[in-house]
């Protein structure tokens, strides 16, 4: 007896249908109160262009993450960010 596969679509893609909403829902708010320049919102935006490459877990967590190799002195005193933002 062959054993049957479970189907992806059938498992997941409810889930998936709700976040890309709340994705969308999300852009709306950032766009309409003027914040598009924020750094947080940038690298938001890059991160969903990689969503066409072949590894998209992979590229998207990397380009928001903290690039460096060398851990800080100290941890920052605030809030994780949840994106990287450059020196200036």
């Amino acid at each position: 007896m062959k054993e049957e596969k479970p189907d992806t679509l059938d498992l997941y893609f409810m889930d998936a249908r709700s976040k890309l909403i709340d994705i969308a829902a999300f852009m709306d708010r950032v766009e309409r109160i003027g914040d598009v320049n924020d750094y947080r919102y940038q690298a938001f935006l890059k991160a969903l262009s990689a969503l066409q490459s072949q590894r998209r877990a992979e590229t998207v967590l990397k380009q928001l993450s903290d690039p460096t190799s060398n851990p800080t002195e100290k941890a920052s005193p605030y809030p994780a960010s949840g994106a990287w933002k450059d020196s200036e």
